[in-house]
């Protein structure tokens, strides 16, 4: 089955789930060649279970020497998960760069000369300038995109703005697999694949506090222009989305 016939009319909705060495990259850049598939797959750990990946898998399960996104830190763990299935993998170290685009835009406007006029400072337009020099890849170019739960920590009104800049950059028939929480996290993660349902997530310094806790409803309207959704939510109070455009 194609994946255009795959995906073609699948309605949203919404299931109940159960309960690195790390390498530095430049974002932007593909990290690794696709690989050849040793056999055997990668060892379980210690992870949470999760129906969001397994979909996630599945609807690029045909692709073949696809490009995948991973919006997070570099996890060498994921990096062989998906090398080993010839996926080339590209890594934007998403909050981190925010982080420090916001700083640096503070630190600019402290700096302006008495009477030079700042410049628009909502957060729609900081999205703007921020996509102007980030993120810059053609259009259509992944097949697959590891959102993780970026945009819980980024302000509500530049959501909007970079789900649909990344909508761009994904081929018809990709797929993004994003993490949303329920609650505000009292504790900032970063994600691992560990096996085809495992993820892992891993304690790490707080980069930024979390913003927003977006309701399905408006996980769905993020990604209003992808042909079909399915959402996850666990015991844990962490949603799962798989958005297929």
């Amino acid at each position: 089955m194609s994946l255009l016939n795959k995906f073609r009319a699948a309605p949203a909705r919404e299931s109940a789930a159960p309960p690195v060495v790390a390498r530095g990259g430049v974002p932007g850049k593909p990290l690794h060649a696709p690989g050849v598939s040793s056999g055997a797959g990668n060892p379980s750990g210690p992870g949470r279970f999760s129906n969001g990946l397994k979909e996630f898998l599945w609807q690029l399960h045909d692709v073949k020497h696809g490009k995948l996104l991973d919006m997070g830190a570099v996890s060498q763990t994921t990096l062989n998960f998906f090398i080993d299935r010839g996926f080339r993998v590209y890594t934007e170290d998403f909050l981190g760069t925010w982080g420090a685009f916001l700083q640096a835009e503070e630190e600019n406007l402290k700096s302006l000369p008495a009477g030079v006029e700042a410049p628009d400072r909502s957060w729609a337009a900081r999205a703007e300038r921020f996509l102007g020099s980030n993120m810059s890849h053609p259009a259509d170019t992944f097949d697959a995109v590891l959102l993780w739960d970026v945009l819980d920590y980024v302000d509500h009104a530049a959501t909007a703005c970079i789900a649909a800049h990344l909508g761009t950059l994904v081929r018809e028939g990709g797929a993004i697999l994003g993490v949303f929480h329920a609650r505000m996290p009292t504790e900032f993660h970063r994600y691992r694949v560990l096996d085809a349902s495992n993820l892992e997530f891993v304690p790490a310094p707080t980069l930024m506090p979390p913003q927003h806790v977006f309701q399905n409803r408006e996980i769905q309207d993020l990604f209003e222009g992808f042909r079909s959704s399915k959402t996850f939510v666990g015991r844990d109070q962490v949603r799962e989305g798989v958005f297929i455009k």
